[in-house]
Protein backbone atom coordinates (compact mmCIF):
# COMPACT_ATOMS: atom_id res chain seq x y z
CA UNK A 1 0.00 0.00 0.00
CA UNK A 2 1.12 3.24 -0.44
CA UNK A 3 2.46 5.19 2.51
CA UNK A 4 0.98 8.38 3.13
CA UNK A 5 4.23 9.98 3.63
CA UNK A 6 4.42 9.10 -0.79
CA UNK A 7 1.07 11.17 -0.99
CA UNK A 8 1.11 14.23 -3.76
CA UNK A 9 1.83 17.45 -2.17
CA UNK A 10 1.47 18.88 -5.71
CA UNK A 11 -2.35 17.28 -6.91
CA UNK A 12 -4.76 15.51 -5.19
CA UNK A 13 -6.37 16.10 -2.41
CA UNK A 14 -3.71 17.06 0.30
CA UNK A 15 -3.67 20.25 -1.92
CA UNK A 16 -7.92 20.63 -2.43
CA UNK A 17 -8.16 19.71 1.67
CA UNK A 18 -5.36 22.68 2.88
CA UNK A 19 -7.09 25.24 0.37
CA UNK A 20 -10.84 24.10 1.58
CA UNK A 21 -9.73 24.20 5.58
CA UNK A 22 -8.02 27.41 5.41
CA UNK A 23 -11.14 28.56 3.44
CA UNK A 24 -13.31 27.29 6.56
CA UNK A 25 -10.43 28.63 9.11
CA UNK A 26 -10.61 32.21 7.64
CA UNK A 27 -14.38 32.09 7.11
CA UNK A 28 -14.82 31.31 11.53
CA UNK A 29 -12.17 33.93 12.50
CA UNK A 30 -14.25 36.51 10.13
CA UNK A 31 -16.92 35.86 12.17
CA UNK A 32 -18.38 37.36 14.96
CA UNK A 33 -21.78 38.44 16.70
CA UNK A 34 -20.41 42.48 17.18
CA UNK A 35 -21.49 45.35 14.99
CA UNK A 36 -18.33 47.19 16.31
CA UNK A 37 -16.42 44.03 15.01
CA UNK A 38 -18.46 43.80 11.36
CA UNK A 39 -18.40 47.92 11.07
CA UNK A 40 -15.23 48.35 12.04
CA UNK A 41 -12.52 45.76 13.43
CA UNK A 42 -12.96 43.34 10.61
CA UNK A 43 -12.74 45.77 7.47
CA UNK A 44 -9.86 47.58 9.24
CA UNK A 45 -7.93 44.47 9.99
CA UNK A 46 -8.55 43.16 5.82
CA UNK A 47 -7.55 46.87 4.65
CA UNK A 48 -4.72 46.78 6.44
CA UNK A 49 -3.19 43.53 5.66
CA UNK A 50 -4.24 44.03 1.72
CA UNK A 51 -2.02 47.36 1.83
CA UNK A 52 0.69 45.42 3.78
CA UNK A 53 0.79 42.99 1.37
CA UNK A 54 0.84 44.95 -2.39
CA UNK A 55 3.59 47.27 -0.77
CA UNK A 56 5.89 44.04 -0.31
CA UNK A 57 4.65 42.91 -3.91
CA UNK A 58 5.75 46.07 -5.08
CA UNK A 59 8.94 46.60 -3.32
CA UNK A 60 9.71 43.42 -3.60
CA UNK A 61 9.19 43.38 -7.68
CA UNK A 62 9.91 47.31 -8.31
CA UNK A 63 12.93 48.00 -5.67
CA UNK A 64 14.60 44.96 -4.25
CA UNK A 65 14.08 42.88 -7.62
CA UNK A 66 15.97 39.84 -6.00
CA UNK A 67 15.27 38.08 -9.70
CA UNK A 68 13.20 39.80 -13.00
CA UNK A 69 9.83 38.12 -12.79
CA UNK A 70 7.00 39.74 -11.19
CA UNK A 71 6.33 37.63 -7.73
CA UNK A 72 3.22 34.75 -8.65
CA UNK A 73 -0.16 36.26 -8.26
CA UNK A 74 -1.22 32.68 -6.09
CA UNK A 75 1.97 33.52 -4.02
CA UNK A 76 0.56 37.20 -2.72
CA UNK A 77 -3.06 36.32 -2.30
CA UNK A 78 -1.89 33.32 0.00
CA UNK A 79 0.51 35.15 2.20
CA UNK A 80 -2.77 37.86 2.49
CA UNK A 81 -4.31 35.16 3.23
CA UNK A 82 -2.24 34.00 5.91
CA UNK A 83 -1.49 37.74 7.16
CA UNK A 84 -5.41 38.16 7.69
CA UNK A 85 -5.57 34.72 9.61
CA UNK A 86 -3.07 36.42 11.76
CA UNK A 87 -4.11 39.00 12.64
CA UNK A 88 -7.91 38.10 13.35
CA UNK A 89 -6.56 35.59 15.83
CA UNK A 90 -4.35 38.31 17.23
CA UNK A 91 -7.13 40.34 17.61
CA UNK A 92 -9.45 37.62 19.31
CA UNK A 93 -6.87 37.42 22.11
CA UNK A 94 -8.17 40.29 23.83
CA UNK A 95 -11.61 38.69 24.94
CA UNK A 96 -13.50 35.34 24.94
CA UNK A 97 -12.16 32.37 26.38
CA UNK A 98 -9.17 30.83 26.49
CA UNK A 99 -10.00 27.70 24.99
CA UNK A 100 -11.47 29.82 21.96
CA UNK A 101 -8.68 32.25 21.96
CA UNK A 102 -6.73 29.38 21.82
CA UNK A 103 -8.16 27.85 18.61
CA UNK A 104 -7.91 31.12 16.80
CA UNK A 105 -4.44 30.93 17.01
CA UNK A 106 -4.29 27.12 15.95
CA UNK A 107 -6.80 28.20 13.08
CA UNK A 108 -4.33 31.03 11.92
CA UNK A 109 -1.58 28.65 11.77
CA UNK A 110 -3.30 26.01 10.07
CA UNK A 111 -4.29 29.34 7.21
CA UNK A 112 -0.23 29.46 6.91
CA UNK A 113 0.45 25.86 6.52
CA UNK A 114 -2.38 25.85 4.28
CA UNK A 115 -0.28 28.87 2.64
CA UNK A 116 3.14 26.56 2.40
CA UNK A 117 1.04 23.79 1.10
CA UNK A 118 -0.57 25.93 -1.82
CA UNK A 119 3.01 27.76 -3.00
CA UNK A 120 4.78 24.27 -2.83
CA UNK A 121 2.22 23.19 -5.22
CA UNK A 122 2.69 25.94 -7.33
CA UNK A 123 6.30 25.65 -7.46
CA UNK A 124 6.19 21.91 -7.30
CA UNK A 125 8.85 21.75 -5.08
CA UNK A 126 8.43 18.96 -2.63
CA UNK A 127 6.33 16.28 -4.56
CA UNK A 128 5.58 14.31 -1.45
CA UNK A 129 5.77 14.50 2.51
CA UNK A 130 8.80 11.96 1.77
CA UNK A 131 10.60 14.99 0.36
CA UNK A 132 10.22 17.26 2.59
CA UNK A 133 11.97 15.25 5.17
CA UNK A 134 14.56 14.50 3.51
CA UNK A 135 15.42 18.14 3.96
CA UNK A 136 16.25 16.93 7.44
CA UNK A 137 18.58 13.86 6.13
CA UNK A 138 21.92 14.34 6.16
CA UNK A 139 23.45 10.91 4.54
CA UNK A 140 25.99 12.59 2.48
CA UNK A 141 29.27 10.37 1.86
CA UNK A 142 32.42 12.15 2.44
CA UNK A 143 33.44 12.65 -1.17
CA UNK A 144 37.14 10.92 -0.58
CA UNK A 145 35.18 8.04 0.72
CA UNK A 146 32.60 7.95 -2.39
CA UNK A 147 35.68 8.47 -4.87
CA UNK A 148 38.93 6.21 -3.66
CA UNK A 149 41.72 6.04 -6.17
CA UNK A 150 40.68 3.21 -8.95
CA UNK A 151 42.68 -0.10 -9.45
CA UNK A 152 41.63 0.01 -13.39
CA UNK A 153 39.52 1.21 -15.45
CA UNK A 154 37.14 -0.04 -18.29
CA UNK A 155 38.62 0.21 -21.42
CA UNK A 156 35.64 1.47 -24.49
CA UNK A 157 37.17 0.34 -28.20
CA UNK A 158 36.52 2.76 -30.95
CA UNK A 159 32.93 2.48 -32.21
CA UNK A 160 31.53 1.26 -29.08
CA UNK A 161 29.09 2.74 -26.36
CA UNK A 162 30.02 2.15 -22.12
CA UNK A 163 26.84 -0.12 -22.37
CA UNK A 164 28.19 -2.48 -24.70
CA UNK A 165 31.22 -3.54 -22.86
CA UNK A 166 30.14 -3.23 -19.13
CA UNK A 167 28.86 -5.82 -16.98
CA UNK A 168 26.94 -5.43 -13.99
CA UNK A 169 29.27 -6.10 -11.11
CA UNK A 170 28.65 -8.85 -8.47
CA UNK A 171 29.22 -6.29 -5.57
CA UNK A 172 27.30 -2.89 -7.44
CA UNK A 173 25.87 -0.89 -4.72
CA UNK A 174 22.50 -0.13 -4.92
CA UNK A 175 22.57 3.30 -4.66
CA UNK A 176 24.60 6.11 -5.70
CA UNK A 177 26.15 8.75 -3.30
CA UNK A 178 26.29 12.22 -2.47
CA UNK A 179 29.03 14.65 -1.60
CA UNK A 180 29.41 18.11 -1.39
CA UNK A 181 32.71 20.23 -2.12
CA UNK A 182 34.04 23.50 -2.36
CA UNK A 183 35.20 23.97 -5.82
CA UNK A 184 37.77 26.90 -5.93
CA UNK A 185 38.14 29.56 -8.66
CA UNK A 186 37.46 32.97 -9.89
CA UNK A 187 34.42 33.17 -8.52
CA UNK A 188 32.77 32.91 -4.60
CA UNK A 189 30.63 30.23 -4.96
CA UNK A 190 28.96 27.86 -2.24
CA UNK A 191 29.46 24.18 -2.26
CA UNK A 192 29.01 21.72 -5.06
CA UNK A 193 26.51 18.50 -4.75
CA UNK A 194 27.86 15.62 -6.56
CA UNK A 195 25.81 12.80 -7.39
CA UNK A 196 28.37 9.58 -8.24
CA UNK A 197 26.12 6.42 -9.74
CA UNK A 198 26.38 3.05 -8.60
CA UNK A 199 29.28 2.04 -11.04
CA UNK A 200 31.50 4.99 -9.97
CA UNK A 201 31.97 2.71 -7.09
CA UNK A 202 33.51 -0.84 -8.59
CA UNK A 203 36.70 -1.59 -10.14
CA UNK A 204 37.12 -1.36 -12.71
CA UNK A 205 35.54 2.04 -13.21
CA UNK A 206 33.90 3.11 -15.71
CA UNK A 207 34.66 6.88 -17.08
CA UNK A 208 31.36 8.04 -17.08
CA UNK A 209 29.94 11.52 -18.65
CA UNK A 210 29.09 14.74 -16.59
CA UNK A 211 25.96 16.82 -16.83
CA UNK A 212 27.02 20.20 -14.99
CA UNK A 213 24.19 21.23 -13.39
CA UNK A 214 22.66 24.61 -11.60
CA UNK A 215 19.59 25.82 -9.79
CA UNK A 216 17.22 28.46 -10.83
CA UNK A 217 17.06 32.30 -8.91
CA UNK A 218 16.14 32.82 -5.95
CA UNK A 219 18.32 29.05 -5.60
CA UNK A 220 20.98 26.80 -4.22
CA UNK A 221 22.90 23.41 -5.61
CA UNK A 222 20.55 21.67 -3.08
CA UNK A 223 17.08 22.52 -4.90
CA UNK A 224 17.97 19.97 -7.69
CA UNK A 225 18.12 16.96 -4.88
CA UNK A 226 15.20 18.41 -2.92
CA UNK A 227 12.67 19.83 -6.14
CA UNK A 228 14.64 18.24 -8.74
CA UNK A 229 14.82 14.21 -6.89
CA UNK A 230 17.89 13.64 -8.02
CA UNK A 231 19.16 10.93 -5.72
CA UNK A 232 15.78 9.51 -7.16
CA UNK A 233 15.77 9.58 -10.45
CA UNK A 234 19.46 8.85 -11.30
CA UNK A 235 18.85 5.79 -9.02
CA UNK A 236 16.11 4.71 -10.67
CA UNK A 237 18.08 5.24 -14.33
CA UNK A 238 20.66 3.59 -12.83
CA UNK A 239 19.05 0.45 -11.85
CA UNK A 240 17.77 0.15 -15.30
CA UNK A 241 21.55 -0.17 -16.93
CA UNK A 242 23.21 -1.93 -14.72
CA UNK A 243 24.69 0.96 -12.46
CA UNK A 244 25.38 3.45 -15.08
CA UNK A 245 24.35 7.04 -15.03
CA UNK A 246 26.08 10.30 -15.82
CA UNK A 247 28.00 11.71 -13.06
CA UNK A 248 26.12 15.04 -12.04
CA UNK A 249 27.67 18.24 -10.36
CA UNK A 250 25.28 20.56 -9.30
CA UNK A 251 27.43 24.15 -8.87
CA UNK A 252 26.49 27.49 -7.98
CA UNK A 253 26.45 29.88 -10.43
CA UNK A 254 24.82 32.66 -8.22
CA UNK A 255 26.73 32.76 -5.08
CA UNK A 256 23.68 33.65 -2.57
CA UNK A 257 20.37 32.44 -2.90
CA UNK A 258 18.95 35.79 -3.94
CA UNK A 259 22.40 37.08 -6.23
CA UNK A 260 21.96 36.94 -9.72
CA UNK A 261 25.75 37.71 -11.31
CA UNK A 262 23.62 36.67 -14.59
CA UNK A 263 27.24 34.21 -15.83
CA UNK A 264 28.91 36.86 -16.95
CA UNK A 265 32.82 37.62 -16.61
CA UNK A 266 32.03 41.09 -15.67
CA UNK A 267 31.20 43.69 -12.74
CA UNK A 268 29.35 41.01 -10.81
CA UNK A 269 32.03 38.33 -10.72
CA UNK A 270 34.04 35.72 -12.90
CA UNK A 271 31.00 34.03 -13.13
CA UNK A 272 31.80 33.05 -17.00
CA UNK A 273 35.38 31.76 -15.90
CA UNK A 274 34.43 29.78 -13.21
CA UNK A 275 32.31 27.63 -15.12
CA UNK A 276 34.13 27.40 -18.02
CA UNK A 277 37.40 27.19 -16.43
CA UNK A 278 37.52 26.24 -12.91
CA UNK A 279 34.48 23.86 -12.31
CA UNK A 280 36.01 21.49 -15.49
CA UNK A 281 39.63 21.57 -14.71
CA UNK A 282 38.56 21.09 -10.87
CA UNK A 283 36.44 17.63 -11.89
CA UNK A 284 38.97 16.41 -13.98
CA UNK A 285 41.48 16.74 -11.54
CA UNK A 286 39.20 15.47 -8.37
CA UNK A 287 36.79 12.80 -10.46
CA UNK A 288 37.35 9.96 -13.58
CA UNK A 289 35.59 10.70 -16.37
CA UNK A 290 35.14 10.94 -19.42
CA UNK A 291 36.89 13.92 -20.67
CA UNK A 292 35.98 14.02 -24.36
CA UNK A 293 33.47 17.35 -25.04
CA UNK A 294 30.69 14.92 -26.49
CA UNK A 295 30.33 13.85 -23.11
CA UNK A 296 30.40 16.96 -21.13
CA UNK A 297 26.97 18.68 -20.65
CA UNK A 298 25.84 21.99 -19.24
CA UNK A 299 22.60 22.22 -17.97
CA UNK A 300 19.93 24.19 -15.58
CA UNK A 301 16.70 25.32 -14.68
CA UNK A 302 15.02 28.71 -15.23
CA UNK A 303 17.97 31.39 -14.87
CA UNK A 304 20.52 28.31 -14.65
CA UNK A 305 18.92 27.36 -18.30
CA UNK A 306 19.71 30.92 -19.57
CA UNK A 307 23.29 30.49 -17.87
CA UNK A 308 23.89 26.88 -19.40
CA UNK A 309 23.33 28.45 -22.89
CA UNK A 310 25.45 31.10 -21.84
CA UNK A 311 28.21 28.16 -21.43
CA UNK A 312 27.01 26.35 -24.84
CA UNK A 313 27.86 29.26 -27.27
CA UNK A 314 31.13 30.87 -24.97
CA UNK A 315 32.94 27.53 -24.17
CA UNK A 316 31.35 25.12 -26.73
CA UNK A 317 35.13 23.43 -26.66
CA UNK A 318 34.24 22.43 -23.08
CA UNK A 319 30.72 21.82 -23.65
CA UNK A 320 29.67 19.73 -26.22
CA UNK A 321 26.02 19.34 -24.78
CA UNK A 322 23.55 21.04 -23.09
CA UNK A 323 19.83 20.73 -21.68
CA UNK A 324 18.01 24.63 -20.98
CA UNK A 325 15.30 23.62 -18.73
CA UNK A 326 12.98 27.02 -19.32
CA UNK A 327 15.55 29.22 -20.18
CA UNK A 328 15.11 33.29 -20.37
CA UNK A 329 15.09 35.37 -23.41
CA UNK A 330 18.39 36.52 -22.60
CA UNK A 331 20.39 37.00 -19.20
CA UNK A 332 18.49 39.89 -17.86
CA UNK A 333 18.65 41.96 -14.04
CA UNK A 334 15.41 43.58 -14.96
CA UNK A 335 15.56 45.67 -18.42
CA UNK A 336 17.90 45.14 -21.16
CA UNK A 337 19.42 48.76 -20.40
CA UNK A 338 19.13 47.71 -16.18
CA UNK A 339 21.25 44.83 -17.26
CA UNK A 340 24.21 46.16 -19.64
CA UNK A 341 24.57 49.13 -16.93
CA UNK A 342 24.68 47.07 -13.62
CA UNK A 343 26.76 44.44 -14.86
CA UNK A 344 28.84 46.37 -17.55
CA UNK A 345 28.78 49.86 -16.48
CA UNK A 346 26.88 50.58 -19.63
CA UNK A 347 29.10 49.40 -21.85
CA UNK A 348 26.25 47.48 -25.06
CA UNK A 349 28.82 45.85 -26.93
CA UNK A 350 30.19 43.85 -23.67
CA UNK A 351 26.93 42.52 -23.48
CA UNK A 352 26.18 42.15 -27.50
CA UNK A 353 29.33 39.80 -27.27
CA UNK A 354 28.28 37.29 -24.58
CA UNK A 355 24.10 37.57 -25.03
CA UNK A 356 23.28 34.21 -26.38
CA UNK A 357 20.59 35.19 -29.03
CA UNK A 358 23.51 37.83 -30.66
CA UNK A 359 26.34 35.35 -30.10
CA UNK A 360 23.57 32.51 -31.98
CA UNK A 361 23.15 35.36 -35.07
CA UNK A 362 26.75 35.65 -35.53
CA UNK A 363 28.26 32.47 -35.20
CA UNK A 364 27.59 28.54 -36.27
CA UNK A 365 27.68 25.55 -33.82
CA UNK A 366 27.32 22.22 -35.83
CA UNK A 367 29.14 20.26 -33.31
CA UNK A 368 26.67 21.44 -30.45
CA UNK A 369 23.79 19.30 -29.52
CA UNK A 370 21.15 20.53 -27.28
CA UNK A 371 17.79 20.43 -25.72
CA UNK A 372 15.16 23.22 -24.76
CA UNK A 373 12.31 22.40 -22.65
CA UNK A 374 9.71 24.49 -22.42
CA UNK A 375 6.41 24.11 -20.11
CA UNK A 376 3.40 24.42 -22.13
CA UNK A 377 1.89 26.90 -19.65
CA UNK A 378 4.61 29.00 -18.68
CA UNK A 379 3.22 32.09 -19.89
CA UNK A 380 6.46 34.00 -19.22
CA UNK A 381 8.87 32.24 -21.06
CA UNK A 382 7.41 29.57 -23.38
CA UNK A 383 7.87 32.04 -26.03
CA UNK A 384 11.00 33.25 -25.76
CA UNK A 385 11.99 29.40 -25.35
CA UNK A 386 10.41 28.40 -28.37
CA UNK A 387 12.65 31.68 -30.14
CA UNK A 388 15.95 30.47 -28.47
CA UNK A 389 15.28 26.78 -29.89
CA UNK A 390 14.96 28.45 -33.53
CA UNK A 391 17.85 30.57 -32.92
CA UNK A 392 20.45 27.30 -32.08
CA UNK A 393 18.60 25.58 -34.84
CA UNK A 394 19.97 28.10 -37.05
CA UNK A 395 23.12 28.71 -35.72
CA UNK A 396 23.55 24.53 -37.08
CA UNK A 397 22.96 23.18 -33.66
CA UNK A 398 22.06 19.42 -33.24
CA UNK A 399 18.54 20.68 -31.27
CA UNK A 400 15.62 19.46 -30.11
CA UNK A 401 12.58 21.11 -28.42
CA UNK A 402 10.27 19.85 -25.57
CA UNK A 403 7.21 20.91 -24.75
CA UNK A 404 5.84 19.65 -21.54
CA UNK A 405 2.37 20.08 -20.07
CA UNK A 406 3.69 22.27 -17.02
CA UNK A 407 4.59 25.67 -15.92
CA UNK A 408 7.35 27.38 -14.81
CA UNK A 409 7.67 24.79 -12.19
CA UNK A 410 9.65 21.85 -10.82
CA UNK A 411 7.54 19.37 -12.65
CA UNK A 412 8.56 20.65 -15.94
CA UNK A 413 12.43 21.32 -14.99
CA UNK A 414 12.38 17.22 -13.36
CA UNK A 415 10.76 15.57 -16.41
CA UNK A 416 12.69 17.81 -18.69
CA UNK A 417 16.06 16.80 -16.94
CA UNK A 418 15.29 12.95 -16.48
CA UNK A 419 13.31 12.57 -19.83
CA UNK A 420 16.38 13.83 -22.07
CA UNK A 421 18.51 11.31 -20.24
CA UNK A 422 18.05 8.64 -23.23
CA UNK A 423 18.86 11.34 -25.59
CA UNK A 424 21.94 12.32 -23.37
CA UNK A 425 23.42 8.31 -23.21
CA UNK A 426 23.38 8.56 -27.11
CA UNK A 427 24.62 11.38 -27.51
CA UNK A 428 27.90 11.00 -24.59
CA UNK A 429 28.63 7.55 -25.37
CA UNK A 430 26.91 5.96 -22.36
CA UNK A 431 24.43 3.37 -24.19
CA UNK A 432 22.37 3.53 -27.05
Amino acid sequence: MLSPLDLSLINGPIPTAATVAAALALTYLAIRKNRTWWVRVLPIAVLACALVVTGLALFIDHVWKPWPEPLPTILVVWVGAALVALTLAAVRLRSGRWYGRAFGVLLALGVTMSAAVATNAHFAQYPTARAVLDVFRNDHVDLNAAAPPPSAFVNVPAGKTLADVWKRPVDLPDKGTVSEAEIPGAFKARPAWIYLPPAYNTTPRPKLPVIVLMPGQPGSPRDWFDGGRILDNLDAYARQHDGLAPIVVVVDQLGTSTANPACFDSKLGQVETYLARDVPAWIKQRLNVDERREAWTISGFSQGATCSLQLAVRAPDVYGNFIALAPQHEPTLGTRQETVQTAFGGDEAAFFRVNPMDVLARQRFPQTAGVVVAGRDDAAYRNADAELFEACRKAGMDVQWKELPHSHDWNMAREGLFGSLPWLAQRTGLGR
